[in-house]
């Protein structure tokens, strides 16, 4: 398997990559994630509703509105998971990773930081 700078050797936060996967989270907290699988259900029936309101021709202004909710439920699951990261993932690789590990996972938390905040 080629190394590109997607994929690395080791995952920057400590986390297991296995040869055959992709990086895994270092620590899940059970309810959140049960928490945003709950809220993306919510978020693709909401998205089929929208599908269906431009089939039908529905008033702009309406689907505009719905457009910004589910807009507003992923950044939710975004913040939720950026919380998980940092408290997990991110304090794994900083506090007992090498120095090269802890610079490795501040890059990667500002570039995260940069493509969430759009």
């Amino acid at each position: 398997m080629k190394k590109t700078k997607e994929q690395p050797d080791s995952a920057a936060c400590g986390c297991g990559v296995e040869e055959t996967s992709d990086k895994k989270a270092a620590g899940v907290d059970p309810q959140i994630k049960t928490s945003n699988l709950k809220r993306l259900r919510r978020i693709e029936g909401q998205i089929r509703g929208i599908q269906k309101m431009v089939e039908e021709d529905r008033y702009c202004a309406d689907i505009m509105i719905q457009v910004s909710a589910a807009q507003e439920a992923l950044r939710t699951v975004g913040r939720e998971l950026m919380r998980n990261h940092l408290s997990h993932c991110a304090l794994q690789a900083i506090s007992k990773g090498s120095p090269e590990e802890a610079r490795a996972m501040h890059d990667e938390l500002i570039e995260l930081i940069y493509k969430h905040s759009r």
